[in-house]
């Protein structure tokens, strides 16, 4: 570290009397004519973070949304994130550091994260369209340089674009190509997944759709399939010969009766039957479905001829329809 060069340089960038800055989530802003020094120490900071990770770092010249005059300065870290928590406090320290405590604070973060001075440093940066941006972008090519770093610069850039740069020059292009027009490129392959996964989802949601509506009309359709209910008069002489179980689904007795209702039952589609007494008269309900109207009327007639036959029905017979 030529430490007399680096004091050469920073007397050139000197820091304003009185200024404290904070490196945040979206670096240091504040007044564009209150930056030059730091942007000198950010490249300086850059270059040593660069030589740690042994990485392409970015350094990105731009205050986002603020007024015109403002301007700012982050740094983006090896995979195109934020630059690590410990190094926004050496960022903080370094940019409010006083000229004859630079050197000394620059020994610290060296000697802290084991900086290996004699490894090679890249970094790239990139700048907004601020009339005070290509300015500042060459005070952190000053801070690069005077540690011996060496450097790309991108130019005009939006900010994703740079942190987009520095991934891919640390995957060595598997990423994507470190140019705007491999940005473009990684940006246009993706929208293109991205629409081919929402047309698959379209797909998947019209098919659910599809497979409620046949649901739906499922329900529908076994609405339709009526529980018809015959009440047969007099059509038994006791009521207490039928004997039920499971929730008056099965008929004990008369013998043969549950075996009957069985192999009508079979008969028809999507069918059930089961009879039980009334409980104050002499009647037997019958109660019947089926997947239609018609097959669930047939079932309930032949089920009440079962019931006239098998447990001493009187009068006459049960008729269809009835």
């Amino acid at each position: 570290m030529d430490l007399g060069a680096i004091t050469k340089y920073s007397a050139l960038h000197a820091k304003p009397n009185g200024l404290i800055l904070q490196y945040g989530t979206a670096g240091f802003r504040t007044k564009a004519e209150h930056l030059d020094h730091v942007m000198f120490r950010m490249g300086l900071l850059a270059v040593l973070r660069s030589k740690q990770t042994k990485s392409t770092i970015g350094v990105m010249v731009t205050a986002s949304h603020n007024p015109e005059e403002d301007n700012g300065v982050k740094l983006v870290d090896p995979l195109g994130e934020m630059l690590a928590p410990s190094w926004e406090e050496h960022a903080t320290c370094l940019a409010n550091a006083e000229e004859q405590d630079m050197q000394r604070v620059l020994i610290d973060i060296s000697e802290k994260e084991a900086v290996n001075l004699q490894q090679d440093a890249f970094v790239v940066i990139g700048r907004d369209t601020r009339p005070s941006s290509e300015k500042l972008s060459q005070s952190v090519i000053d801070g690069v340089t005077v540690l011996g770093g060496q450097f790309h610069d991108y130019g005009l850039l939006t900010t994703p674009q740079l942190h987009y740069m520095v991934y891919c020059r640390n995957t060595g292009g598997r990423y994507g190509k470190a140019t705007i027009e491999g940005y473009y490129q990684k940006l246009s392959k993706a929208f293109v997944e991205l629409t081919k996964q929402a047309l698959f989802s379209t797909a998947v949601e019209m098919k659910i759709k599809q497979s409620a509506e046949q649901l739906e009309d499922k329900k529908r359709k076994a609405a339709k399939m009526l529980e018809n209910i015959i009440d047969l008069f007099n059509q038994v002489a006791d009521r207490r010969v039928i004997s039920t179980t499971d929730a008056e689904r099965q008929a004990v007795t008369p013998p043969g009766l549950q075996e009957a209702i069985n192999d009508l039952v079979k008969k028809y589609k999507l069918s059930r039957a089961f009879v039980r007494p009334s409980g104050t008269e002499d009647v037997v309900r019958v109660y019947a479905e089926a997947d239609s109207q018609e097959s669930a009327d047939h079932l309930a007639h032949e089920v009440s001829l079962a019931v006239f036959q098998l447990a001493g029905g009187i009068g006459e017979r049960p008729q269809p329809g009835f």
